[in-house]
């Protein structure tokens, strides 16, 4: 097991903004002016900074021109070194566009794993525990992280690629495994796939379930049906493959912590653009602080958040010094609906529907009928009672919504991000 950092555990905003400085300049040190890309987009500010408030006037970095670049050239726009010196290659998964290459030396990659670290520590994750991780891996960062980060730990790293679900259930029972990484729909699918076969969750070794790479381990319902089903403690994390593990979920679900030690938070009011004031819903712009091969600087995630920061008593009392976001991550930006002029996130929709244990699926359509917005709802649903679902959602969205019952394992199963809502409406 590695030794743990212990400037982790720092006991006040001054300590930590003090290091989050230091790691910042160190990193504008080590990648001007060979980071090209950065050396122009840098040129006309001043890079004598006395705080991290200094750089809020700096320009932002989007994945759209991160994306365009790498489209053109085949490679990253932000590398700071020749291409012979990366030896990690993975991309983005797609879901907003397309795919974005990722490269990584080894020194980024020892940052993944200390980033990590502070995840695992986190779920208390030791050098007995048996870590499954559910995923085909292919070139998708996340799952390639965990699994490295739990051998990092020395705990046993357990891959599950190209098995099938029951295979993974067996192999979680022969193993006794004790720690789950998946999805949050995995994870539900997986309990669904056990439950058919009758495998009983709640008596398996697993005591701690990681989500990661989609909202739910942030919804309340969604974390309380991972959790009784499995009988475990649910973990959520979150991370992107072009800024790194960013975020851990607090142990009872009251928010995401930003792992500020290795990244620089600031939030942005969707109303001004401007800073948002404290508990307003703003977009959570990121800086990595370490990962000099493939740094982000400003980086708008689009990941819609409300920040906390604890004060001195709570820290004092033993809170988390690093910024809270309250719920997690509320949403995207590119991602919120407005229907009938009605402004409406996902995890709003999977809180609804998650919150009937009898609904075991779902996907939500928004078209256009007759030159108006029309929702239309589809549910697996047992006890098969589609009135009580529309009346919830009528009731906490405030839109008339039309929820049908199909066939039980008719809608699509994700091991990957889900897909569960269409909009068809023409742009």
């Amino acid at each position: 097991m590695t030794a743990f950092d212990s400037r982790l555990l720092l006991q006040s905003r001054a300590e930590l903004d003090a290091l989050k400085l230091a790691r910042f300049r160190e990193l504008l040190a080590t990648i001007l002016p060979q980071n090209q890309f950065y050396a122009a987009k840098l040129a006309r500010v001043s890079q004598e900074i006395d705080s991290l408030d200094d750089i809020a006037q700096w320009p932002f970095t989007f994945k759209e021109e991160l994306v365009e670049a790498a489209a053109t050239t085949g490679t990253p726009a932000n590398l700071t070194w020749p291409a012979d010196r990366y030896q990690r290659f993975h991309q983005t998964s797609g879901t907003h566009g397309r795919p974005l290459p990722i490269f990584d030396t080894d020194d980024d990659w020892a940052w993944w794993m200390n980033c990590w670290q502070a995840i695992y520590d986190r779920g208390d994750v030791c050098a007995g525990d048996r870590v499954l991780v559910a995923s085909s891996f292919g070139p998708y960062v996340g799952f390639w992280s965990a699994f490295e980060g739990a051998l990092t730990r020395g705990a046993m790293a357990i891959p599950t690629g190209g098995m099938p679900s029951l295979a993974r259930l067996e192999l979680a029972r022969s193993l006794a495994a004790t720690v789950l990484v998946a999805t949050p729909s995995y994870a539900m699918h997986l309990a669904e796939v056990a439950q058919d076969h009758k495998i009983d969750t709640a008596h398996l070794p697993i005591r701690l379930v990681i989500v990661a790479g989609e909202l739910g381990g942030s919804i309340p319902a969604v974390r309380a049906r991972i959790g009784e089903a499995w009988n475990a403690e649910v973990l959520d994390h979150a991370g992107a493959s072009e800024v790194g593990p960013w975020g851990v979920g607090e142990r009872y679900g009251r928010g995401r912590d930003v792992i500020e030690p290795w990244f620089h938070a600031e939030f942005l009011s969707l109303e001004t653009g401007e800073a948002a004031r404290p508990g307003e819903l703003a977009e959570l712009v990121l800086t990595t602080l370490g990962r000099s091969g493939a740094p982000v600087i400003r980086y708008r995630t689009g990941d819609v958040v409300q920040a906390r920061y604890s004060p001195d008593e709570e820290i004092a009392a033993g809170a988390s010094v690093w910024v809270r976001l309250e719920g997690g991550i509320l949403g995207r930006t590119d991602d919120m609906l407005v229907v009938r002029g009605v402004n409406i996130f996902p995890g709003a929709i999977d809180d609804i529907v998650r919150s009937f244990p009898e609904v075991i699926e779902y996907r939500l359509t928004v078209s256009t009928r007759e030159s108006l917005d029309a929702i239309s709802l589809e549910i697996e649903d047992r006890l098969n009672a589609p009135e009580r679902v529309a009346q919830e959602l009528q009731v906490r969205l405030g839109l008339r919504v039309e929820v049908t019952t199909v066939p039980i394992v008719s809608l699509p199963r994700f091991e990957g991000k889900g897909r569960r809502i269409i909009d068809r409406r023409q742009s």
